[in-house]
């Protein structure tokens, strides 16, 4: 490569990377109901859209819905009184609650939009009020736009990861790795955040925000000595959410 495709490649490469950064910046809005700053590209209809699309394979993906009707209305029953009592029911996102037939998997998340599920091996371990737990913790990623934020986020490293792969070379794989870990410390921020947010739709609804401790020891104790739940996996150790579970409950005991 001559020295004048050298520099043209290095020109297009870097302003690949300013585009990205350009983007970034002029992607940049408050969340009205966390008040964080977050970079989104997407409309709540859309990702209302991408949660309802997704849907089908998540249900497929744990065996289906599981096969009991009283159980499917119970945990929809309780996520929608969290809905109500929080400032979730003044978000424009369509919740609905799903138990899954999954009875291996201890887990529970959330789809962009308001799909919120949770598997069979998780659910018969709780009680009514460690169920809110988990689904407050669940609304609260939707309500926090946390898909939406790692979406964008994906975008923006794939755009920037380009941009250097044709300045630079190998450069690229490097920030292609800052990109990933980025998205790993965003997701475990999002799980305190989604805990603080669980703790406070609680109070609001009348349940003890103390079985969410209650919560991360059963987390804990599935976990054993060698083996990690997938709830569990991508998330905070369960010791450090508890202590700042504590603090939620400190700040918002008698706020409600």
């Amino acid at each position: 490569m001559n020295r004048g495709s050298w520099k043209i490649r290095i020109f297009i490469g870097l302003a690949i990377v300013a585009f990205a950064f350009i983007k970034k910046c002029n992607n940049t809005e408050q969340n009205e109901y966390t008040g964080r700053s977050q970079h989104i590209t997407m409309s709540p209809d859309q990702e209302i859209a991408i949660g309802l699309q997704s849907m089908p394979q998540i249900q497929q993906q744990h065996g289906g819905l599981y096969p009991d009707e009283r159980l499917q209305a119970y945990v929809d029953q309780v996520g929608r009184k969290l809905v109500q009592n929080s400032i979730a029911r003044e978000t424009p996102y369509k919740y609905d609650f799903h138990l899954l037939a999954d009875d291996r998997t201890i887990n529970a998340f959330a789809l962009p939009g308001g799909q919120c599920f949770i598997t069979y091996a998780l659910f018969k371990q709780l009680n009514e009020e460690q169920l809110a737990g988990v689904l407050g913790h669940e609304i609260g990623h939707v309500i926090g736009r946390h898909s939406a934020e790692r979406i964008a986020a994906s975008e923006f490293w794939r755009t920037a990861t380009m941009g250097a792969t044709v300045g630079a070379g190998d450069i690229g794989n490097v920030v292609g790795s800052i990109g990933q870990n980025t998205l790993l410390k965003n997701g475990r921020g999002d799980e305190l955040e989604s805990d603080e947010l669980g703790v406070l739709f609680m109070i609001q609804s009348g349940y003890n925000p103390n079985e969410m401790i209650e919560v991360m020891k059963i987390l804990k104790a599935a976990a054993g000595p060698n083996r990690v739940p997938e709830f569990q996996s991508t998330h905070p150790d369960p010791e450090n959410r508890i202590q700042k579970i504590k603090e939620a409950i400190a700040k918002y005991q008698g706020q409600s």
